[in-house]
């Protein structure tokens, strides 16, 4: 588990203000569903969805998507995993391969969490952020995800990384504005099972 706990760059749950968050988010709190749910639900409703609110700075390292309170939900599950990590609980990042207009292609990537909570195990939570087509909740042991696999083509991918995928981190510091994130989000193509 200690992959799934550790700092780095990106996920610098050290930073002070990082980690002050967390530690007001857990104050009086021991269980660690509970403190999960309220990083959950401060990190979906305190930072906006850039594409949803058209907002810039594009944000990738936990401090930054604080600071700015911005960020794409990859950005927005890397202050996520920061605050848990920071509270001792292990995250990692799933990810949804999605149609981007329903219909299959073209694909691209959507970026969640899971956490690990005793009793429970491993559990996908998505901080997206809600709007009128997306509402998700923390209730565990059930899983609410913002998006649901519809057409072919769209998967939701089993790995559980420590890390954020690189085609996220490429996408996230080449580009500095949300619409050239939003003409240009992230895919990567399914390997297809030899059955």
């Amino acid at each position: 588990m200690q992959e799934y706990l550790r700092p780095t760059e990106i996920i610098d749950w050290k930073h002070p203000e990082v980690e002050q968050l967390a530690k007001e988010l857990a104050s009086g709190l021991d269980d660690p569903v509970e403190i999960t749910g309220k990083c959950f639900e401060w990190v979906r409703d305190e930072i906006y969805h850039s594409h949803d609110h058209c907002m810039n700075p594009i944000t990738l390292k936990a401090s930054e998507v604080l600071a700015a309170g911005t960020g794409y939900c990859y950005a927005k599950s890397h202050l996520l995993a920061a605050l848990l990590r920071a509270n001792d609980i292990p995250a990692g990042f799933c990810y949804q391969r999605l149609s981007r207009d329903d219909n299959g292609e073209p694909f691209c990537l959507h970026g969640l969490n899971a956490v690990y909570l005793p009793g429970i195990g491993w559990l996908r939570i998505d901080a997206r952020g809600n709007k009128k087509s997306i509402d998700t909740k923390y209730n565990p042991p059930e899983e609410s995800l913002a998006y649901e696999i519809k057409v072919k083509g769209e998967a939701d991918l089993p790995e559980i990384w420590a890390d954020p995928l690189p085609v996220i981190v490429e996408v996230l510091t080449k580009y500095d504005n949300y619409e050239e994130v939003w003409e240009n989000l992230p895919d990567i193509p399914l390997i297809r099972s030899r059955s």
